[in-house]
């Protein structure tokens, strides 16, 4: 029977190839590229059947108004979806007053010139409320790649100084870690301050339409960070007859 050999740890230096670790970071602060918004569509009936035929109606409304912006919609899903009775007392029992019906759906824009029009078209329907915008990167956006590749170029410049300030110059990458490169704001969060929040609950739509909203998009932060360790060529050690902040030395008084 044979036993593995423990894996001894890796060595990233010795004294005739010392190593050096830093760490690379980048920030960048860019448009963002799709906006979200997150839409409730209510109905109410005295039964069932007439809530549900409520619902599906205004859930076909809704659905027909976003579609209507062609290419501007980038997405369009339907979440969660719900009919409950509402009880109340009567007597000693309870009984049902009316059924509520609920609909949820996500709607995902690239073209930001329609998005305060739509917003505002969707609030003003009956029983349709409007959450939003949620302001973001797609996964695959160039800025993501190009905060990595400043993190990568930060990381040598750094490890290159730290090589001269002893006189040596680096050899050769021994490893590379991404940390991770992601957005603020990323997927799902709640809107920031100042953001959209528009509903509409009850009440006959106004035979005006409402004016759209002026969106500004929210800048988005897009960081990345990177380990690296590197090997140098033997530093220069010998002592130096000025300090490295180029101030002499004060000379002794004479007597």
């Amino acid at each position: 029977m044979t036993t593995d050999t423990p894996t001894p740890a890796p060595s990233y230096g010795t004294p005739e190839t010392p190593g050096v670790a830093v760490r690379g970071e980048a920030q960048l602060e860019v448009d963002p590229e799709i906006a979200r918004i997150s839409i409730t569509v209510g109905a109410r009936g005295t039964d069932r059947r007439t809530a549900l035929d409520d619902l599906t109606h205004r859930n076909t409304q809704v659905i027909s108004l976003v579609k209507s912006y062609g290419d501007a919609i980038e997405k369009l899903e339907t979440g969660a979806f719900s009919i409950s009775p509402e009880l109340t007392r009567h007597g000693r029992g309870e009984r049902i007053r009316a059924y509520h019906g609920r609909v949820h759906l996500t709607v995902e824009l690239a073209d930001f010139t329609a998005l305060g029009e739509l917003t505002t078209r969707l609030a003003d329907l009956e029983l349709t409320s409007v959450t939003g915008p949620w302001w973001s990167l797609r996964p695959d956006s160039p800025a993501r790649g190009e905060a990595r590749r400043q993190a990568v170029r930060e990381a040598v410049q750094r490890a290159r100084e730290y090589a001269e300030a002893l006189g040596a110059h680096l050899a050769a990458l021994v490893e590379l870690a991404d940390i991770g490169a992601e957005n603020s704001g990323g997927y799902g969060m709640p809107p920031a301050p100042g953001a959209l929040r528009s509903a509409a609950y009850g009440g006959a739509a106004s035979a005006e339409p409402a004016p759209a909203l002026d969106l500004e998009p929210q800048r988005q932060t897009v960081h990345a960070q990177v380990n690296a360790r590197f090997t140098m060529t033997p530093p220069d050690l010998t002592p130096r007859e000025t300090s490295d902040s180029g101030i002499n030395p004060t000379p002794p008084q004479s007597s």
